[in-house]
């Protein structure tokens, strides 16, 4: 497949609306370069008991990367992909307790762009974060 053309047909495992096995993310974008969501954790993506696995957690942190993205343009953009993610792991996440999940724009230069993204729980204390660059596919 080129990747120059990838293309969305709504089942992406984070956010992807027909998908039931997925997680099913809904992204508001506040302003370009900027997104938020409510989600939370299920049972079925626990890791140890209680607590929501890691992988999960990077998959969200990752998807918020690529919102905030697709956010510059309201999602109309430029396909991009992620080359690089750095995840830290603050505190766990809580199986059943809503998350909130934000990422934004650090800055684009060329076909790079480098993102954060948070994860927090709903006092506002910060249990996840990452930082990441994708790459424009164009």
């Amino acid at each position: 497949m080129d990747e120059s053309k990838l293309s969305d047909d709504h089942f992406c495992f984070a956010c992807g609306g027909r998908n039931r096995q997925g997680l099913r993310i809904r992204f508001e974008y506040p302003e370009p370069g900027r997104c938020r969501a409510v989600w939370t954790p299920e049972k079925r993506f626990q890791g140890w008991k209680g607590i929501l696995h890691g992988g999960i957690i990077s998959t969200l942190l990752d998807e918020a990367l690529a919102h905030a993205r697709g956010a510059e343009g309201r999602g109309a953009g430029e396909a991009a992909v992620t080359a690089e993610l750095t995840v830290r792991f603050k505190k766990p996440v809580q199986i059943g307790s809503p998350v909130v999940l934000e990422g934004r724009v650090v800055s684009a230069r060329g076909r790079l762009i480098e993102c954060l993204s948070t994860l927090r729980d709903g006092k506002g204390n910060e249990l996840a974060s990452a930082s990441g660059k994708l790459v424009k596919c164009s």
